[in-house]
């Protein structure tokens, strides 16, 4: 048991330290192309950190053949990215991290609730789902869906104030080469997807000796690792005072989950990926929307102060429904 917990950990703190890496040489090499750090924010810095997300899920489901770990990370890493946001309110000082940033920001919760929903229902439907071929229809709508959302997303992203604000950083990175930075960013990138693979074989293992199943273990341990990149990289916004790029990078990987769900239904070729899962995931999925509800309600009526001068309302909402969802799934997931 402790060779595997060992395993687990080692494997989570590549993750980790590449994670902090990518952030980094990311915000050199936005600097030094002159694309803004909104845009390799919202764009690659989002895709890239949840590549773990992309590349567990489809190890898990082609290698390993433990859909409920891929569909746990995924589910779980939606729910983690909505807590993370509370973590970002204690860290934004006084402040209260709702408070001034961009309405646009609507757009990103809005297709989130749009494409976790559609998973959720997807996963109730089980086998009563249309399929075509191995997978299942929801697959292509979430696609269609996706791309029709991040089109949206950028060109309104393209004239938001979060390029303003983060365009107009002072520049850090002077005495680092772009071509270094490039290096490192790719190098970092390999260690994440190299892990990412690894981590459901150990999850699985783990899965089996503590009892706890492939549903807890794919929605709290396996989702907390592959999601401490986006936690990274929020972090680092925060602290350059980017608010609006945190906020758009955690709704931007939720979009990006749930279309590595439809990765993940192409690669598995038992049938219909959503027919081979618990239903115990919906408690997940209902969770997310119920959290993407709470930052709506934040975005369009922001509170003016903190509680307790450490986090607003909507984030200690936030966290208690991040807690009451591991309590949930723990009651209903043990021995699966």
């Amino acid at each position: 048991m402790a060779t595997l917990w060992l395993e687990f950990i080692i494997i989570s703190a590549l993750i980790i330290l590449s994670g902090a890496k990518l952030s980094k040489y990311g915000d050199v090499i936005a600097e030094k192309t002159g694309l803004g750090r909104a845009w390799i924010g919202l764009i690659l810095l989002a895709t890239i950190t949840s590549l773990p997300e992309l590349i567990t899920g489809i190890s898990s489901v082609a290698i390993v053949g433990v859909p409920d770990i891929a569909l746990g990370d995924v589910m779980g890493s939606c729910v983690y990215n909505l807590a993370i946001l509370a973590l970002m309110d204690a860290l934004n000082g006084k402040k209260p991290l709702f408070l001034g940033v961009d309405r646009g920001h609507l757009l990103g919760a809005g297709f989130g609730v749009f494409l976790i929903s559609l998973a959720v229902v997807s996963i109730l439907l089980g086998t009563n789902v249309p399929f075509l071929g191995h997978i299942g229809l929801y697959t292509p709508v979430i696609i269609v869906v996706y791309i029709v959302g991040v089109r949206a997303v950028y060109y309104y992203a393209k004239s938001n104030t979060v390029k303003e604000v983060v365009d107009d950083q002072e520049k850090l990175y002077g005495d680092v080469p772009f071509a270094r930075a490039a290096t490192l960013f790719g190098i970092s990138a390999l260690v994440i997807i190299a892990a990412a693979a690894l981590l459901p074989y150990s999850a699985a293992r783990l899965a089996v000796a503590t009892g706890l199943g492939d549903t807890f273990m794919g929605t709290v341990f396996v989702a907390m690792t592959t999601s401490f990149p986006e936690v990274v990289v929020s972090i680092a916004a925060v602290r350059i005072g980017a608010q609006d790029l945190a906020i758009a990078n955690m709704l931007g990987s939720n979009m990006f989950n749930i279309l590595v769900l439809a990765m993940d239904d192409i690669f598995y070729t038992r049938g219909p990926l959503f027919s081979h899962v618990s239903t115990d995931h919906t408690v997940t999925g209902l969770m997310a929307v119920i959290m993407t509800a709470v930052v709506i309600i934040g975005l369009i009526y922001p509170p003016e102060r903190k509680l307790f001068a450490t986090l607003s309302g909507c984030s200690i909402t936030l966290a208690v429904l991040w807690v009451l969802t591991i309590a949930l799934l723990y009651v209903t997931g043990v021995g699966l």
